[in-house]
């Protein structure tokens, strides 16, 4: 189970606030480093977990069709500049034996996003984990996100958002993949293209 050693972060906030200048006893600081280190046992309470095991019960599959959830927001942390990003989440999976409540995967998104990530990594380990927790045949992750250090730095692209895909199994097969990325479009706008290729795991 992970946790943060919270007088760790309190004392590195404290730093870092003198670094910059500032007088991290003054009124609107004093609190700063507990507040932080409150946020950062929200942020990273993923560390060490294996996404897989938050997907809780599973039942019986009824049949072999695609189960697709869209628009299942996230928010996670890039590992380049810690800042955060968030979006919305398309999943769809090919039941083998089993199926997983609908708030599993929610539970697996939110485990594998709660953690320093890279974008890209983070859909292929959402996908792995339902993979490996259900047995599935099949399974697709599109993510659509806004980065705060594409928004708030550099180039400060406010309106920009990344989107990435990855497959697993049967969706690794372009015909099967574009299918199910048609599905996922139906009343969703955030969707790519069927041509569009699995993102590769390449740092920002």
């Amino acid at each position: 189970m992970s946790s943060v050693d919270r007088e760790r972060i309190e004392a590195a906030v404290s730093e870092i606030l003198a670094a910059i200048g500032d007088d991290p006893a003054r009124e609107g600081l004093a609190q700063t480093p507990r507040r932080v280190a409150d946020l950062f046992a929200e942020l990273y309470g993923g560390v060490g977990v294996d996404p897989a095991s938050a997907i809780g019960s599973t039942f019986t599959a009824p049949d072999a069709q695609p189960v697709i959830l869209r628009d299942i927001t996230f928010r996670s942390v890039c590992e380049h500049h810690l800042m955060v990003f968030e979006g919305v989440a398309h999943v769809a999976y090919l039941p083998g034996e089993r199926i997983a409540g609908l708030g599993g995967i929610v539970a697996v998104i939110e485990s594998a996003s709660s953690r320093p990530q890279l974008q890209e990594r983070l859909g292929d380990e959402i996908a792995a984990a339902i993979e490996s927790a259900l047995d599935s045949p099949g399974v697709l992750v599109v993510l659509d996100a806004k980065h705060g250090c594409v928004s708030a730095r550099g180039p400060r692209q406010t309106r920009s958002t990344t989107v990435t895909l990855a497959s697993r199994g049967v969706f690794t097969d372009p015909a099967a993949r574009a299918e199910v990325i048609a599905l996922i479009g139906t009343g969703s706008g955030t969707v790519p293209s069927a041509g569009l290729q699995d993102a590769p795991g390449e740092g920002r």
